[in-house]
């Protein structure tokens, strides 16, 4: 089974337009969206949601009412302000709660809950291209990274049912937790960068977090077009580093129009970016029939 997580230093390079236009040349493939944060793979290709299941990750303090005393214990002791002053019994703010269970186990009357926290969202969905596994974090929640675990198993567990070898996965921006647990244990990661001081900056970042999980590294130039002069240095980087070339793509408002009409770069347009795209994606093919071939 090959993992192939797309990546990029920050959000707007074209990661998703491209992962979308990826899952309909890959096919069968696992498609799965692990910016549980903020996803929007969905919108290019329209998931059916077939199965929905909560995630549940942490706890959280929940007061009992009928038992409490209103004694002001637990508003006393917590330090995140959590404690909502009642005529009755007080209750507690999730969104200011940190789980530190300290009113928990301050309270006289124990009448504190301390419940599992529902974070989230995970699905299983049927698309055009094939089955997909997604997320959605809810607001201000944490844990995401443990959500990107998740999401990566059932992925799998879904590639093992169907006998499906590939797994194609929109990964998060950045280098934090999320693309830890994104990238740790896959197979190759594509990195979509912007001929731009901080896209090569950010190329570089996560360059070295790859090498740090051991997973070599292909280099999509998105909008090479804008500046020549920064894609020849993202370029000579790419050589000096012994990083795979995969390819450029021009600025077009081609992906623009492909996104608001709901449809990958390919499905927009068979003209000259949809076939360089299709090239970039023959390159990224060749690598894993070598890598699974050696």
């Amino acid at each position: 089974m090959f993992e192939i997580v797309v990546l990029s230093g920050k959000g707007g390079t074209g990661k998703t337009s491209l992962t979308a236009a990826f899952a309909q040349l890959a096919q069968p493939a696992v498609i799965c969206d692990l910016d549980v944060d903020a996803p929007d793979l969905h919108m290019l290709l329209k998931p059916e949601i077939l199965r929905t299941e909560s995630f549940q990750s942490g706890h959280e303090a929940v007061i009992r009412p009928e038992d409490c005393t209103n004694c002001g214990t637990c508003g006393e002791m917590c330090r995140f302000d959590a404690v909502i002053p009642g005529d009755d019994a007080p209750a507690i703010d999730p969104l200011h709660c940190e789980g530190c269970k300290v009113c928990v186990t301050f309270c006289p009357a124990n009448a504190i809950d301390w419940q599992l926290r529902t974070c989230g969202e995970w699905y299983h969905s049927e698309t055009r291209f094939g089955r997909m596994v997604h997320a959605q974090l809810y607001p201000a929640q944490e844990n995401s990274g443990r959500l990107v675990a998740l999401l990566r198993e059932q992925a799998k567990e879904l590639a093992r049912q169907r006998q499906i070898p590939l797994i194609l996965s929109d990964g998060p921006p950045g280098i934090g937790c999320p693309v830890i647990s994104s990238l740790s244990g896959a197979s190759f990661a594509v990195i979509v960068t912007e001929p731009t001081p901080s896209g090569r900056h950010d190329l570089a970042r996560i360059v070295e977090l790859c090498a740090h999980f051991k997973v070599p590294v292909g280099v999509i130039v998105n909008k090479h077009d804008l500046s020549p002069a920064r894609t020849a240095e993202i370029v000579a980087d790419c050589k000096a580093k012994g990083l795979f070339l995969l390819g450029q793509v021009p600025f077009s408002p081609e992906v623009t129009e492909a996104m608001v009409a709901g449809r990958t770069i390919i499905e927009h347009n068979q003209g000259p970016l949809a076939q360089q795209v299709k090239e970039i994606w023959s390159n990224l093919s060749t690598h894993i029939k070598n890598a699974q071939a050696a």
